[in-house]
């Protein structure tokens, strides 16, 4: 396969660096931006062989640095009490078998729903680990419990 309009590493990281610094500072916050930064570039790299074409750089390495965000939030979150069953509402399933339930969603849709339901953060957290907003975030974890439920009724 033909690798188009691939800039090297070096020049992919300069072009973007500053940028994903910046954008991991308003996001998590300037005490764990470096940190994230580090673990996006990493990831990129190791990922950067495979690319087919440079279309979409940005949006890309900035996916990669949502997705750090959310799995450093996922670690960084206690476990203690995700499974105590809010009042009114049916026990939630632990962690560990939501993931697997949220496997066929969409990508925003699946970190929506498992930040939620699973981590049990506010939406406005959840719009900022996803890049976007509270009423964003909103929206893509009702999606994706409405997939769950359609899911669901067709077996």
């Amino acid at each position: 396969m033909a690798r188009t309009g691939i800039p090297p590493f070096e020049r992919f990281y300069e072009s973007h660096s500053g940028e994903v610094l910046a954008f991991l500072r308003r996001r998590a916050g300037r005490d764990r931006a470096d940190d994230l930064f580090q673990e996006t570039f990493l990831r990129a790299l190791r990922a950067y062989g495979r690319l087919e074409h440079g279309e979409q750089l940005r949006a890309w390495v900035l996916t990669i640095a949502t997705n750090a965000m959310v799995d450093a939030a996922r670690r960084e979150r206690p476990t203690i009490g995700l499974s105590v069953e809010p009042a009114g509402e049916a026990e939630r399933p632990p962690i560990e078998e939501l993931a697997p339930l949220t496997d066929d969603l969409p990508p925003k849709e699946r970190a929506a729903v498992v930040l939620r339901y699973g981590y049990d953060l506010d939406y406005d957290a959840i719009g900022a680990a996803l890049g976007s907003n509270e009423q964003a975030a909103r929206q893509a974890a009702s999606a994706g419990v409405r997939r769950l439920r359609k899911e669901k009724e067709q077996r």
